[in-house]
C-alpha cells in the first residue's frame, strides 16, 4: 500500500456533501486515511484497474471516487452506490 499525505477536493464537492449532510463523516473518513487507520476506510481499485480509479468509503451508501496524484489524492466526484 501508499502513503497518502494529502487528500483534495473539486470545488464542487463540498456543496454535494453540504446538501447530503455527509460533511462530518467525510471529513471523519479523510481524517482516518491521512493517519493510516484503515479499519472503516480501506483504499480499494475501482474496475476496470487499468483507469487507476481509486475509492473509499464515506458511509454505506456514499463513495469517494479519487485519482492518485504522486503521494496525493484528488477527490472528483462522491457516488451514490445504491441508485
Amino acid at each position: 500500500m501508499f502513503k497518502i499525505n494529502n487528500i483534495f477536493e473539486e470545488d464542487y464537492i463540498l456543496e454535494y456533501l453540504e446538501t447530503r449532510n455527509l460533511v462530518k463523516q467525510y471529513k471523519k473518513s479523510k481524517q482516518n486515511i491521512l493517519s493510516w487507520l484503515y479499519s472503516g476506510n480501506k483504499l480499494w481499485y475501482k474496475e476496470p484497474k487499468k483507469d487507476w480509479l481509486i475509492y473509499f468509503r464515506i458511509n454505506k451508501q456514499f463513495r469517494a471516487l479519487c485519482r492518485l496524484n504522486w503521494n496525493s489524492l484528488i477527490v472528483f466526484d462522491i457516488d451514490n452506490h445504491q441508485d
